[in-house]
């Protein structure tokens, strides 16, 4: 079973039901339902998931959509091995570096963005969600 890592714009992509992406990612998310795939983020991605859904949908609607999330997900703990990995790292936006370095870390196999040029020098298989849904199972 694959082991992959959502990137935020994901998990918004269904958080905020946003069109055209909200499609493949709920397909993403179908194949987690199905065990044929494992499914992880990050904690500060949980953070990042409340802030912006609460500012659009409000409190407990943030609340609701994290508690069934977290539901189908593994979250990865950040620390301070990851945090100076991701300082080291030569990509150009911290949080994707973080992102990045979590996946390494924790031997996941694909990051899953809609922005695979910002997850440079890295180890990890990039794939927006139509990609990886191309894939072979």
């Amino acid at each position: 079973m694959k082991r992959v890592l959502f990137d935020t714009n994901i998990i918004l992509d269904i958080a905020l039901e946003r069109a055209p992406h909200f499609e493949d990612a709920f397909e993403l998310f179908a194949l987690i339902d199905q065990q044929l795939l494992v499914g992880h983020i990050t904690a500060s991605t949980v953070t990042d998931i409340y802030y912006i859904a609460k500012k659009e949908k409000g409190h407990q609607v943030a609340v609701d959509f994290l508690e069934g999330l977290v539901s189908l997900v593994e979250v990865i703990g950040i620390d301070k091995d990851i945090i100076l990995q991701a300082l080291a790292a030569e990509m150009k936006d911290f949080e994707d570096a973080v992102q990045a370095s979590a996946a390494e870390v924790n031997d996941i196999e694909f990051i899953i963005t809609r922005n695979k040029s910002d997850f440079t020098n890295t180890s990890v298989q990039i794939a927006t969600p139509k990609e990886f849904l191309s894939y072979p199972r």
